[in-house]
């Protein structure tokens, strides 16, 4: 076995918060203790409420003691807890990596003007309209990436998209891709109901979906779109149950709503702007979000009996898998390099 290490993980959110983010978290975390290591998280709880800045600082002090025990830290995304991890990490001489998760200034900046902005885009045609805060957000976040011994992304795409607006060195990033589990249970639907969950955020496209969804409910009242936020086991057990899983965002790097999509074989139709197409690009729909017209139409053909069969066999066949052991292994690897 490896030598057993002290490592220190820092995200955003942690059960019992639901969310992706979360479960990464928390399987990163059980996968390393597995392999026998000591793992501390240190994550938000009173800095929720506390406004940007303070926020940081507040973290900040509160991971010392464990960032002083640490012989490696990760921290799961580039500003929120990336910026702290970065100053306490680098100011006691610890080796800290970055995951990437979204992108924080992005999704603050279509949640701020309400803009439908695809985040491939957004760098190139956006740069000059970010408020003030939001080009500080810019910096910092400039700072923290080029102030971190690696940066670990889940898909090229969003690698080419940071090294660009980022002027990152390559040499110093990798790619570990998400979690794709063994498949389960094929169940069928019991409606014809589609899965939508997801946060509530502009770049989302929920009113989109809400839109095509009400037009398809007037000749097709059987049809049903349910978007409710549920903790992760009660969402799945919802999902084994479902007709669909749909996601039209403006941009997703590693979705896990597909992801679980894919290992329950729920066919999905997924927004184009996805980080992972190239890997799963064989077994789902694929849309562009800003054309109402076609996601009502994948919806549509979905529901006949012949797309449904397509789409069926399309996701049965997928299978893939990259286990939460494969994923803690690749980072751990990443300090050799």
């Amino acid at each position: 076995m490896k030598k057993r290490m002290k490592i220190l993980i820092t995200t955003g959110i942690y059960p019992p918060k639901i969310g992706g983010p979360a479960q990464y978290a928390l399987n990163l975390k059980e996968s390393f203790e597995r392999m026998g290591h000591f793992v501390y998280i240190k994550t938000f709880n009173i800095e929720n409420s506390l406004p940007t800045g303070i926020r940081h600082i507040f973290f900040f002090i509160k991971i010392i003691p464990a960032v002083l025990r640490a012989d490696v830290i990760f921290a799961l995304d580039t500003f929120s807890v990336g910026l702290p991890t970065s100053m306490a990490s680098g100011l006691f001489g610890k080796k800290m990596i970055i995951r990437t998760g979204g992108d924080f200034l992005w999704e603050q900046y279509i949640e701020r003007t309400g803009r439908k902005i695809l985040l491939r885009n957004f760098y190139s045609t956006e740069r000059s309209n970010l408020s003030f805060k939001e080009k500080l957000v810019f910096r910092l976040t400039k700072w923290t990436l080029h102030n971190t011994v690696h940066i670990i992304f889940s898909t090229d795409w969003q690698r080419d998209i940071f090294i660009n607006a980022y002027n990152l060195d390559k040499s110093k990033t990798s790619i570990v891709e998400n979690y794709y589990g063994h498949k389960e249970e094929d169940i069928e639907p019991t409606a014809k109901e589609f899965i939508g969950s997801t946060r509530k955020l502009v770049g989302k496209n929920l009113d989109t979906l809400e839109n095509v969804f009400k037009k398809i409910q007037k000749d097709n009242p059987e049809v049903s779109l349910f978007f409710a936020n549920l903790p992760f086991g009660e969402l799945m057990q919802r999902m084994k149950n479902s007709y669909a899983v749909i996601l039209v965002s403006f941009g997703d790097i590693s979705p896990n709503m597909i992801l679980d999509a894919i290992r329950l074989n729920r066919p999905f139709i997924c927004t184009r702007e996805v980080g992972m197409y190239e890997r799963i690009k064989d077994a789902g729909i694929f849309v562009d979000p800003l054309n109402e017209n076609e996601i009502e139409a994948a919806i549509l053909n979905l529901l006949t009996e012949n797309g449904y069969k397509k789409a069926k066999e399309k996701v049965r066949n997928f299978n893939f898998v990259h286990t939460w052991e494969q994923i803690a292994d690749e980072f751990l690897n990443v300090l050799i390099i």
